[in-house]
């Protein structure tokens, strides 16, 4: 069998995009069972209510993913959302922990996809927005469309 090349995305987390303004990107591996590994080459994932949280023993876990059973799965199939490790280095972790307890700040998931064949989460250090931050963001993402629409319309209009 053909090794799998490239990346091929299977979740976006764009209420995360939206509440937080993202710092520090890291790319973390999962740890799977077998049926979660086969429902995600489905597509099926959510990542709307997830977050990250790193315990006393320094490993960091997603919680609130919510990866649906396998429909081929038998008695074996896994739980939905169950807590999931994530693969980083020790001194990624560290870091994260250290930067996360500042006020403000939290570990938040963004993307969920396949590298290579093999599933991994971005995950961010974000800090949370305040309602006017959301609102200027909105209306700038707004006015950059309306300004593409405006370019596109002039350019039909010269040819």
């Amino acid at each position: 069998m053909a090794k799998e090349q490239g990346v091929k995305p299977i979740a976006q987390n764009k209420k995360a995009r939206h509440d937080y303004a993202i710092e520090d990107r890291y790319e973390a591996g999962l740890v799977l069972t077998g049926t979660e590994v086969k429902s995600l080459r489905e597509g099926r994932a959510s990542l709307a209510e997830a977050f990250i949280t790193i315990d006393r023993r320094g490993e960091i876990w997603m919680e609130g993913a919510n990866i649906p059973e396998y429909f081929n799965g038998t008695w074996n199939n896994h739980a939905p959302k169950r807590k999931r490790k994530l693969l980083l280095h020790a001194q990624q972790i560290a870091k994260l922990a250290r930067q996360s307890e500042a006020k403000g700040y939290t570990i938040v998931p963004l993307s969920l996809y396949f590298k290579d064949g093999r599933a991994k989460v971005e995950i961010a250090l974000a800090r949370g927005k305040r309602e006017f931050d959301k609102r200027q963001a909105l209306r700038e993402e707004q006015d950059k469309r309306e300004a593409l629409r405006a370019m596109r319309y002039a350019n039909k209009r010269s040819r």
